[in-house]
């Protein structure tokens, strides 16, 4: 078995090279005969066609949406889209976020009866003012999530913000590591971590991360405050 994988990951990345060196076309192709474009862009679909038979595994994904740029939520947000128009159950833990209610909120509370929604936090260090009262609060939210992703029924859980609470101390990246490496059904459930800071061990675990790059942001280079639909 040991020795099929390896052969596997050879072949993948054998055709991860075909499909660079083919290119995606378009105007940058070097082709200035249209018939020779065709030939190279049907070379690509064969290409991308085996690329998609060899890739046959399906499991329940960890995905890390972290960085300094805005976007975070709104990534994993966008995935809870995606999950209910698939009728599948979605559910919603904000860690730091919850003294105010947001237009996302609102819509999906209006328009599915598939998700849930915990806004479990009570704002920023700077706005609660307590670290006692946040850790505890972060705890709880632990809990319920732990709840969640223990049932088998929802297919997407979005632990918003926990990055940040990993980084303030209030819970240990180990503890959350550990609780979904050791599930029985793990590999049902795609499970969503947000927040800028991402320690490096939950970057390791994870299946997908993406980092957000701050390049402008009208807050801090127009002096812009945060705006309904925009930032909430």
């Amino acid at each position: 078995m040991e020795i099929e994988s390896e052969k596997r990951k050879i072949i993948k990345k054998n055709l991860d090279q075909d499909a660079l060196e083919a290119g995606i076309g378009g105007k940058t192709s070097p082709e200035k005969d249209e018939h020779q474009y065709k030939l190279r862009m049907q070379k690509r679909k064969e290409i991308q066609r085996e690329r998609l038979k060899i890739r046959d595994d399906k499991k329940g994904l960890i995905i890390v949406f972290t960085g300094n740029g805005k976007g975070k939520t709104t990534a994993a947000l966008g995935m809870a889209i995606r999950t209910l128009g698939h009728m599948e159950k979605v559910v919603i833990i904000q860690f730091i976020k919850g003294s105010w209610e947001t237009g996302e909120e609102k819509a999906f509370k209006n328009f599915s009866n598939n998700i849930r929604w915990h806004s479990l936090g009570e704002g920023f260090t700077w706005e609660t003012q307590d670290r006692i009262r946040d850790e505890k609060l972060v705890k709880e939210a632990w809990e319920l999530a732990k709840s969640y992703i223990k049932k088998n029924e929802f297919k997407l859980v979005i632990l918003d913000e926990i990055n940040i609470a990993i980084k303030l101390g209030y819970i240990n990246s180990d503890e959350i590591i550990d609780f979904i490496g050791n599930l029985e059904n793990k590999n049902n459930n795609h499970i969503v971590l947000t927040g800028r800071g991402a320690p490096d061990t939950i970057i390791k675990f994870a299946d997908l991360v993406t980092e957000m790059n701050l390049i402008k942001h009208p807050f801090k280079d127009q002096g812009i405050k945060a705006q309904k639909c925009i930032e909430f």
